[in-house]
């Protein structure tokens, strides 16, 4: 059990310095004597370590998809680590706005896509977006950070399209798919927090 606890210290530690902080999740995870807590930290560790994301990116991606997927330990944790890392206020808040943007725009667009019906894509969506236009962020990392939560949302017309525009402002294939990459694994550590 203790070595077991150890290893919950470990993967909390990666994004947080309260190494105390355990929830039910990780108590069954330490309860069966999972080697799954080691994996999730070196998931963990990887991702926001990325040849093509620089830190301050990876760690506000992160944050984004800590928000939407309503993980306050990991809200609070991300915010930290992105001031730690260079992110300004601004930046933060941004990042925490496109979130909440995207969820709106993934049930939008999901909605008209599942539907099939011409009418509802003739319609004005008439939710505000000005976010979009002179992002704080800069626009390909706040069109990098809408993939990704679009990819966690499961909203395919909004994963296309923001596909379509990274690659037109010059993105990486490979920035693109580490992007995707932190959003799943923040996803993952999510279900344990």
């Amino acid at each position: 059990m203790i070595a077991e606890k150890t290893n919950i210290a470990n993967l909390t530690s990666v994004i947080s310095t309260d190494d105390a902080y355990v929830t039910p999740a990780l108590e069954l995870l330490d309860e069966g004597n999972s080697r799954y807590l080691r994996d999730a930290k070196v998931n963990l560790q990887n991702v926001l370590q990325s040849e093509h994301i620089n830190e301050k990116e990876a760690h506000l991606i992160a944050l984004s998809i800590a928000v939407n997927n309503k993980t306050d330990f990991l809200i609070q944790s991300f915010k930290t680590s992105s001031k730690n890392h260079g992110a300004t206020e601004e930046e933060i808040g941004e990042a925490v706005a496109c979130a909440s943007l995207l969820a709106s725009n993934n049930v939008l667009y999901r909605f008209r896509h599942f539907s099939g019906k011409d009418k509802y894509n003739e319609l004005p969506a008439r939710v505000k977006m000005n976010i979009m236009m002179k992002p704080v962020l800069g626009k390909e990392l706040f069109e990098l950070i809408s993939l990704a939560v679009s990819a966690v949302n499961g909203c395919e017309l909004c994963v296309n399209s923001h596909e379509a525009s990274l690659i037109q402002l010059g993105s990486a294939e490979e920035r693109i798919f580490d992007a995707v990459r932190i959003a799943s694994v923040i996803t993952s550590i999510s279900k344990l927090y």
